[in-house]
């Protein structure tokens, strides 16, 4: 039998444990998430403090045993010339809700996990995207620039810092140095954001000299990624231009992993 000043320790130390533990980013994943965000009551839907240009809305749901929040966006616009921020232009700029669904598609397709679950929904009269609420999380932004964080295992971070840097470039997201778009939650990891101008209308890749480290998970998913299985699960949210010019680029980062494992060598390249 412990004795009681022993057993005390072992308690708080359990309750330590119990309180500095991450809470979960994520309430809901998969389809319970979907589903959720489909059919949960709308309670409210509110403006908030954001980066966003496009004015996303915060959505309180309740399904009657769980409320949840969740973003809602409605933009589906073509911006003929679109300057960013710091300055870069570009032309025939597709800025819709609908690259938010076709983002979190493709992130189920290739297993990757990294972009909240995401619906269309219909709210009031608007239709729009609607994306789970990521818990406990801070902005890229914040992290780096703010409270100057640096994560706890630098192994990890790097390694998902390259599946991002790939996935941008296979999304062809023109907002892609914009670090507000990412978030970080308590757990170290990483969500992709914001992707209402990704989906760019090109079949090369944006930066290939910025690829030098490759997910080999990553890759034998885009290996393996049936040309049919994209087609009819993206067609409802990209033309088939986009659709084109996304399989050009999986294609081409293929073959660029290659190249790169040619020069320098799988241990350099290719991690699990």
């Amino acid at each position: 039998m412990l004795r009681p000043t022993v057993a005390l320790c072992l308690f708080l130390a359990v309750q330590s444990a119990a309180v500095e533990a991450p809470i979960p980013a994520l309430a809901l994943t998969g389809e319970a998430a979907v589903t959720f965000l489909r059919e949960a009551e709308v309670l409210e839907l509110e403006e908030y403090d954001n980066e966003g240009i496009t004015k996303p809305r915060k959505a309180t749901l309740t399904d009657g045993t769980i409320t949840l929040h969740a973003v809602f966006k409605d933009v589906d616009t073509l911006d003929i010339k679109w300057k960013t921020p710091d300055g870069r232009i570009f032309f025939n700029v597709i800025d819709s809700y609908k690259h938010e669904i076709a983002s979190y598609e493709l992130d189920k397709l290739l297993g990757l996990d990294i972009v909240p679950p995401t619906v269309e929904r219909q709210i009031g009269r608007e239709v729009g995207s609607l994306q789970l609420w990521v818990d406990g999380a801070m902005r890229e932004w914040e992290r780096k620039k703010v409270k100057k964080l640096s994560p706890p295992d630098m192994e990890s971070w790097n390694n998902q810092v390259s599946v991002l840097k790939v996935y941008l470039q296979l999304i062809w997201d023109t907002d892609f140095n914009n670090i507000s778009n990412l978030l970080v939650d308590e757990s170290w990891k990483i969500w992709k954001i914001d992707a209402s101008r990704a989906f760019y209308i090109k079949h090369e890749l944006r930066r290939e000299d910025s690829l030098n480290r490759f997910s080999r998970k990553l890759l034998a998913a885009l290996d393996n990624l049936d040309r049919d299985e994209l087609e009819t699960t993206l067609k409802p949210w990209l033309s088939p231009r986009q659709i084109k010019t996304l399989w050009q680029r999986r294609t081409r980062i293929l073959e660029l992993a290659e190249e790169r494992v040619a020069e320098f060598g799988e241990a350099a390249v290719l991690y699990d």
